[in-house]
């Protein structure tokens, strides 16, 4: 197939400077968007989608990517004042999960700015980029959205300063905050704006927040119950009120029909409307089919390749959300846990757009989402859907409710590979291999589930097929929200046989995290000692950070599982981490003698010999022997640690 080569302008970006501004003839901008990221045209990156959708309703647009807040501002001062509001992002990520690693270690390196650099963008960048604009133009809305914001909405724990915070809004004084995918929300702002509706009167927007003072009545909406959180100081005397007030939280950020909330944070009122319901497949098909350059601004071109660019450039997005409801990951409170698709016309047309890249070597890197196989999956009655409160739809089983069927993706992978411009088309992201174990679905599903597991086996994985597991202890697996190791054992018997059956030679990459709440060290033993047996030697491997908005999270400040209020043991200490993690790496050798020293402190002489059949594994006549490979049933000889925080 030939490829037409793309010249593209630079009037084909959205301007960055005074100077791109002056090329398109304008006098004044009408929004000014300030990012965290570089700028990347591409509907990957939010500033892009944002600024693309706000260019497609006629207003004039412009990104400030990185702002320097260090030197005198000019930056925040380049472009002027906006006739509309300044709107900020921290970016893809939240700042401090951009910085620092689980040990709180300074990253020495940035995905989203060219060459890796790290130091481009400031800790709690949504707060800082807020408080300068407000300070250089007190009489211009500023309008937050993001990730780092989203997740911030409320009184929420943050790991690196070891505390709780109040809101992102309180914290940053910014006029409006758009929560979850602005696309909805940000349309009717500006149906609104243009109508000469003043920012500062627009409280009754689904999916928003924003600020009153504490005595002031809440406008009035006939459609919207209300629920009143424990207050931002309540939360910092009571751990298990901060607690309590994270389940109103998690069920309302994934309900159909959600409640308004609202928190009192010292003499002001933080209001948070219920969220819009899923966009329809026409509006998500709209905010894809946006004209994206799919590159990067020409003002990186000497500056070295952006590493998060060069991981999706080539990659597709089926669909948004996730019901999956993992206790430590946030995309179902940044995405919402019903699922959006877009439509298979829509996504074959980014296809036959990525084959005419010029550098397009016909391997598509990932057609998928937040979770791949959950394209076109949706209830089987929507009633029972818009009543629902559950956070995850599949566990602690598959909902009886929800259409598991594969087929929609099953022809979907095969009408990508029939493109004449497409080698392979691998699947990056990460397999619900649950969900293809339904007992409780119909024969139709069931058959579309084999099916799909043959197409994905056979023809989409890159010789590395990665999934996620987590962790290989029931109880653990539950805290977390996931099925029993024993369906990963399952999807690994039915992946081995079809590699054979088809004479394939590759491999499961499983996934695994240490020191998840929940999990004690010899949980950690016994993941060690159950994939050694499977013959892995683990590579994918994180240790648990604590994320605002996460069950996860709240079980690690607070001590208590937030629907229950049952105490829960985490590791908290660097040394508990550090006990934990080592257990994901027995097989190399500066791990080895500490975990020997460990497991026989534990009298676990079984696990000992499994991982290491030396002489130095057998018990002496001494020592009581457990031959069992059970987890540790004693009393937790450090549990009583994690309760001991102030």
């Amino acid at each position: 197939m030939r490829k037409t080569e793309r010249r593209n302008k630079m009037e084909d970006w959205l301007p960055t400077s005074a100077k791109e501004v002056e090329r398109r003839g304008w006098d004044s901008l009408d929004v000014i968007l300030f990012t965290g990221d570089a700028y990347i045209d591409h509907p990957s990156f939010g500033a892009a989608v944002v600024g693309r959708m706000l260019e497609a309703h006629g207003l004039k647009v412009a990104i400030v990517p990185q702002p320097n807040w260090r030197d005198d501002l000019r930056d925040f001062k380049k472009l002027g004042r906006p006739n509309y509001f300044f709107g900020v992002t921290a970016g893809a990520m939240d700042s401090m999960v951009n910085h620092y690693t689980a040990n709180r270690r300074l990253r020495s390196d940035d995905a989203y700015t060219p060459d890796g650099r790290a130091g481009q963008r400031p800790d709690y960048a949504s707060v800082v980029y807020s408080k300068i604009l407000k300070e250089l133009y007190p009489d211009v809305p500023v309008v937050l959205g993001g990730i780092e914001a989203s997740l911030r909405r409320v009184t929420h724990y943050d790991y690196w300063s070891d505390q709780l915070k109040k809101s992102v809004l309180a914290e940053s004084q910014a006029d409006l905050m758009v929560y979850g995918m602005g696309e909805q929300p940000l349309l009717e702002i500006i149906r609104l704006l243009d109508r000469g509706v003043p920012l500062e009167s627009l409280k009754t927007i689904p999916q928003t927040a924003y600020l009153l003072d504490k005595d002031n009545n809440l406008p009035k909406n006939k459609h919207w119950k209300d629920i009143e959180l424990f207050s931002h100081e309540e939360c910092l005397d009571d751990k298990i009120k901060y607690a309590r007030n994270f389940r109103h939280i998690e069920e309302e950020s994934n309900r159909w029909n959600a409640a308004r909330m609202t928190q009192v944070v010292g003499e002001q009122r933080v209001v948070i409307n219920p969220p819009f319901p899923p966009m329809s497949t026409g509006e998500l098909d709209a905010s894809f089919d946006l004209p994206y350059t799919r590159l990067p601004h020409p003002r990186y071109i000497a500056k070295g390749p952006i590493p998060a660019f060069e991981m999706i450039k080539f990659s597709v997005n089926m669909h948004r959300g996730c019901f999956g409801g993992c206790s430590f990951c946030t995309i179902s409170a940044h995405q919402g846990k019903f699922i959006a698709s877009r439509s298979k016309e829509s996504i074959l047309k980014e296809v036959d757009e990525i084959s005419q890249m010029p550098d397009f070597k016909g391997y598509l890197s990932d057609l998928g989402g937040p979770s791949a196989n959950m394209y076109q999956m949706e209830g089987k009655n929507l009633r029972i859907c818009q009543r629902c409160t559950r956070p995850s739809c599949i566990h602690p089983n598959i909902c009886t409710n929800l259409n598991t069927d594969h087929s929609a993706m099953t022809e979907l992978y095969k009408e990508v590979n029939h493109h004449p411009g497409i080698k392979k088309a691998f699947i990056g992201s990460g397999v619900r291999y649950d969900m293809l174990y339904n007992s409780m679905a119909s024969s139709e599903e069931k058959e579309s589930h084999q099916a799909y597991m043959k197409e994905l086996i056979q023809h989409h994985v890159s010789g590395r097929l990665k999934v996620a597991p987590e962790h290989t202890s029931d109880q653990v697996l539950k805290i977390m929200r996931k099925p029993s190791f024993k369906l990963f054992h399952k999807f690994k018997v039915d992946f081995d046989r079809i590699n054979k059956e088809k004479q394939l030679k590759q491999q499961i990459i499983p996934y695994f995290i240490s020191s998840h709440p929940g999990s004690e060290e010899l949980d950690m033993a016994n993941l060690a000692c159950e994939t050694h047996d499977m013959d892995f030697k683990l590579e994918q491997v994180q240790d648990f950070t604590p994320t605002p908005m996460t069950v996860a999270t709240v079980i690690y400040y607070a001590g208590v599982h937030p629907y229950t209020l049952e105490e829960t043991y985490t590791p908290i200490s660097k040394n508990e981490k550090l006990q934990q993690r080592m257990y994901l790496f027995w097989y190399k050798k500066e791990y080895q003698d500490k975990i020997k020293e460990r497991l026989k402190s534990f009298k676990r002489f079984d696990i000992l010999k499994k991982l290491f059949p030396d002489k130095e594994s057998k018990p002496n006549s001494k020592r009581p022997k457990n031959r069992s490979n059970k987890p540790f049933k004693g009393k937790s000889y450090n549990k009583k640690k994690n309760f001991k925080r102030s």
